[in-house]
């Protein structure tokens, strides 16, 4: 058994092809196969169903693939402990972020790639039960997502600032004269949100309810810049957050406050606790917690 058949592994669930995984391990699909059939020989354990395609693991698949992220993630814990004991810290943090999160992840990363020139970075769009079975998988170092269900016990977690929220608009389509909105002036407009079940379009959700509104949803997305297409065409408006240091404007689009209009969950910097710990994330972590300490 080597590291490489452990990647080929974990790959292989990622991207749930064979041909792709061995494109993404950099290798044909005959050695990716030979590979994992060898891992299966020596473990004496059918790892993955296949048929024609690739049809999922078995029971002991998911088992061992759970193993396999340790000891990746335990390998790169290793070469950034060592980085770090010559005075550097380098490798890949994995963040991963909700849709519309209030807080711009792009302030802590350019925190990160200032003190630490040799960091690469990974930021992935998640809802914030992805992110945490992400953090528990050892998928992701880092997440920046809803503290309303977490788990204290397993996960470390620093508040951010509360989340408020203003109406997109394009000033070509629509027009506002006023310098803030209420929810019953958007309760008559078409509006673009973000999909049902989503923690920020539960909000929206609840804050017209609260007030006895019914919105008029024209159109719904789970991804950000179809929402902000929809919005650039005229189709509909859409709530997004308000940046802490005001309401930007890009090209023809403004970012109008909502009066009383805030998320029902903070949102915060997430770790997992516990073994295998990722001397990144933690490095990472305490230099975010000194930072908002000092903000």
């Amino acid at each position: 058994m080597d590291i490489k058949q452990l990647k080929f592994l974990i790959a292989l669930d990622e991207t749930r092809h064979f041909g792709q995984a061995a494109a993404r391990c950099h290798v044909t699909q005959p050695t990716l196969s030979m590979r994992l059939r060898q891992l299966e020989d020596e473990l004496g354990l059918e790892l993955v169903r296949r048929g024609q395609r690739f049809e999922g693991f078995s029971a002991e698949g998911e088992r061992i693939l759970a193993w396999a992220r340790s000891l990746l993630a335990a390998q790169d814990g290793l070469l950034a402990e060592a980085a770090a004991c010559r005075g550097h810290l380098v490798g890949t943090l994995r963040l991963g972020v909700v849709p519309l999160a209030s807080f711009d992840p792009m302030r802590l990363i350019s925190l990160f790639a200032e003190r630490h020139p040799g960091l690469r970075f990974q930021l992935h769009a998640l809802s914030s039960d992805q992110i945490l079975e992400g953090l528990v998988r050892n998928q992701l170092d880092l997440g920046l997502s809803y503290l309303d269900r977490l788990d204290r016990e397993h996960f470390a977690s620093l508040e951010l600032a509360e989340a408020r929220m203003g109406l997109l608009y394009d000033q070509r389509h629509f027009h506002f004269v006023s310098s803030s909105l209420r929810w019953e002036q958007l309760a008559n407009l078409p509006l673009g949100l973000l999909s049902t079940g989503m923690h920020f379009r539960q909000s929206i959700d609840h804050s017209f309810r609260a007030r006895g509104l019914s919105p008029q949803v024209r159109l719904e997305a789970d991804a950000v810049h179809h929402l902000t297409q929809a919005v650039s065409a005229g189709l509909c408006c859409s709530v997004m957050p308000l940046p802490a240091d005001g309401a930007p404007t890009d090209g023809h689009l403004r970012l109008l406050p909502i009066e009383d209009a805030h998320t029902l969950a903070p949102q915060g910097l997430i770790m997992r606790r516990g073994a295998p710990a990722s001397p990144l994330a933690q490095a990472c972590f305490e230099e975010a917690r000194e930072w908002l300490a000092n903000a």
